[in-house]
């Protein structure tokens, strides 16, 4: 992923104000991201756990999309989940179902779409080999690259970015 200025993350959110985009937390450490190790840029609001956000590149600029979380309940480590983006298999903990406004008049009117994905949003980690889902050995996929792997993760999320603009 080509690296991203403040200014570019926060003008790219498709469903959201301006002012929302203005008071949201960067990822920790934002300065110093190994941009390469990333298809899109995924983080939880440090201040705010249940809010989350995704930048991906598509169609030659960056589209943002916030999301929420449900408050956490009970969760099982016997159970599995899949993030519905990179196919990551985790303990239940580690799937989180977000919603996403829609953007626009549907989104002002309350209506929203949801995806799994992996709680932390770490997908471009995982896929690489450099971060292991807890309480479980990831399974290791061998029947695509590491590029068509990357490929379908960035097509899955684009596909949700598509939803939530209604182009989908």
């Amino acid at each position: 992923m080509e690296p991203l200025t403040e200014k570019q993350i926060r003008g790219s959110f498709v469903n959201c104000t301006k002012g929302e985009a203005t008071r949201m937390k960067l990822p920790i450490g934002f300065g110093e991201l190994s941009w390469d190790e990333f298809d899109f840029l995924g983080w939880t609001d440090p201040g705010a756990p249940l809010r989350a956000y995704f930048v991906l590149p598509r169609e030659g600029r960056p589209v943002g999309v916030a999301l929420r979380a449900p408050s956490t309940g009970r969760t099982s480590a016997v159970k599995s989940s899949m993030c519905q983006a990179c196919f990551t298999e985790h303990a239940s903990s580690g799937v989180t179902l977000f919603a996403a406004p829609l953007a626009g008049a549907a989104g002002r009117e309350g209506n929203s779409v949801g995806t799994y994905l992996c709680a932390d949003l770490a997908c471009s980690l995982y896929i690489r080999g450099r971060k292991q889902p807890k309480l479980r050995a990831g399974l290791h996929e061998e029947t695509l690259t590491l590029e068509e792997r990357i490929t379908r993760t960035v097509d899955n999320l684009t596909a949700f970015a598509d939803r939530v603009m209604g182009l989908r």
